[in-house]
């Protein structure tokens, strides 16, 4: 599809900025890892070879008695026993000398031939984010060239959290800013475009719910309902969308009285048409103005709220609950360091692309 010349122009002033050209590209290369959270780290195998059959556990559910064993339970692929059973083809009893025969099968040294050797692809790291690592020590344990982060205090791998963490809390705000900006671009338009009582009786009834404690209305409905990513999802879109009506409001009641705006009024063109190809263009840059605190608001909002522990559910990979037990463990300062630097990088990069994105919907600014 063709850009027009308006659109080339804001193309070519988003990348003539630099600094948010190439926060852009390692954002989205960042994001683009965090999408395949599950091939870079899990406790189960990318892919497994078994019998001459090719399984991919990370995509579906496979039985120890898939592979030879007993249980119908989902298999434990970390260990000794059903890492034998994959090796072996489920053809010796691995619940005897499990480790002998897995280092036999690995070094070619397993006498019968009727084994048909198989072998496991694991991620680069080989823990889930709810993985709980089996190492000595007490938790949390500092980083080592297994767990690259450290543990957290529960022994989970912090890495593998921060990956997960940072997957989920860019959803979460992409979720949230998009449905809320939706809902609060048509209130503002529809108030500032006809004016009069709709504009008092929205502005009313705007300033009741802005009047709502919303912390108080989460707890309430967590305490009911119970915890869940969709349900917090929709009560801060409940509670956020009042943040661009101002905006948007202030720019229709400017712009309906525009020569252009009553001039296609006159010729009969549907208010509709008039809202949103002629007014709301010139509103875009007052509302993209407001992006970036939007989206570092939302994902502030998540950590604050899973830092107080009325965010997500305790088994989700929260970047908030990571920052508690840093608070929690002082003598842990691979925790804190890597709360911060998590943050601190993804808010910042976040902040630079929309500042380019704003600037380049500015008409005023150009780049060399």
């Amino acid at each position: 599809m063709r850009l027009s010349p308006l659109n080339q122009r804001r193309l070519r002033n988003f990348r003539s900025n630099r600094r948010a050209y190439w926060s852009l590209v390692i954002f989205g290369f960042l994001f683009g890892l965090s999408l395949f959270a599950e091939l870079l780290a899990n406790d189960k195998p990318i892919l497994v070879s078994y019998r001459g059959d090719l399984r991919m556990p990370v995509f579906g559910f496979y039985s120890e008695r898939d592979f030879g064993g007993d249980f119908p339970t989902e298999a434990l692929y970390g260990t000794a026993e059903v890492q034998c059973l994959i090796v072996t083809g489920g053809m010796v009893d691995c619940f005897d000398e499990a480790e002998t025969l897995i280092a036999g099968a690995a070094a070619g040294t397993i006498v019968s031939e009727d084994f048909h050797k198989g072998w496991m692809v694991w991620p680069i790291i080989p823990y889930a984010y709810d993985t709980i690592v089996n190492i000595p020590g007490v938790a949390p344990s500092a980083p080592s060239a297994t767990n690259w982060l450290g543990t957290d205090d529960t022994k989970r791998d912090v890495l593998a959290r921060v990956i997960y963490g940072f997957r989920l809390s860019v959803f979460f705000a992409i979720v949230v800013v998009s449905v809320s900006s939706i809902i609060g671009v048509l209130a503002g338009a529809v108030q500032g475009y006809f004016g009069g009582w709709v504009d008092l009786t929205f502005q009313r009834i705007i300033e009741i719910w802005s009047g709502i404690p919303s912390l108080y209305v989460i707890i309430i409905v967590f305490a009911i309902l119970g915890r869940s990513f969709w349900l917090l999802a929709f009560l801060i879109i409940l509670f956020g969308w009042p943040s661009l009506v101002g905006v948007v409001r202030a720019e229709f009641l400017r712009a309906r009285n525009f020569e252009y705006v009553r001039a296609a009024r006159a010729l009969g063109v549907p208010d509709w048409r008039i809202m949103l190809r002629h007014v709301l263009p010139n509103a875009m840059v007052a509302t993209v103005t407001l992006m970036p605190f939007l989206v570092t608001g939302a994902i502030g909002t998540l950590a604050s709220l899973d830092f107080l522990g009325f965010g997500l559910p305790a088994s989700a990979p929260s970047l908030g609950e990571l920052t508690l037990q840093a608070k929690q463990n002082l003598q842990a300062p691979w925790l804190a360091f890597t709360a911060f630097f998590t943050f601190a990088i993804m808010l910042s990069l976040l902040v630079f692309i929309f500042e380019g994105v704003r600037d380049a919907f500015d008409p005023r600014k150009t780049f060399a």
